[in-house]
């Protein structure tokens, strides 16, 4: 008789991982930017970030079409490679953003509603996809695939999303840095 798999219990890590990506994120917003010192054009940042966005975006899809397909070796790769590329875009734009003030719009016109719009639904999102990454990636850890899918069913999109706005929000900012 073989013995079932312990399950852990991920809540308290994504309580934790949450709390302080989502803190860390809205500090920066507030704090003005540490000094440092001069000869690295920090602006490559933003488009690192928005090249790590673009990965996501892709990977996801390729997860996303690989489970359709049964083909749950390949989903696997895929999610680690946009969990990666997700986490070295936190990691670039929390350093851009301790070390550089934020840029402002400059569009006028019809184009300024429309990137506030995808601006702000961006955050909003951006902040509730970090406890539903974590959710899913836990249930899939302790092999609760039920609960994994279900998870997904909103996380998937919601993230689609979120990588695909960081990088349209990263196009229409791009002129004023």
């Amino acid at each position: 008789m073989q013995q079932s798999a312990k399950k852990r219990n991920f809540v308290p890590v994504v309580i934790l991982l949450t709390l302080v990506i989502n803190l860390l994120v809205a500090l920066l917003f507030f704090a003005p930017p540490v000094q440092v010192g001069d000869g690295f054009d920090w602006t490559l940042l933003p488009f690192l970030n928005a090249i790590f966005n673009s990965f996501t975006f892709m990977l996801l899809l390729g997860a996303w079409i690989s489970i359709r397909r049964g083909n749950r070796i390949n989903h696997r790769r895929f999610i680690g490679g946009a969990i990666t590329t997700t986490t070295l875009f936190l990691i670039s734009y929390v350093t851009y953003h301790a070390v550089s003030e934020s840029t402002k719009f400059g569009g006028e016109g019809f184009v300024r509603p429309v990137y506030f719009f995808i601006l702000i639904s961006h955050i909003i999102l951006a902040a509730i996809i970090v406890p539903l990454v974590l959710m899913s990636l836990a249930h899939a850890l302790n092999q609760n695939f039920e609960k994994h899918k279900k998870w997904t069913r909103f996380t998937m999109p919601l993230w689609l999303y979120v990588s695909l706005t960081g990088v349209i929000v990263y196009v229409m900012i791009r002129p004023y840095y």
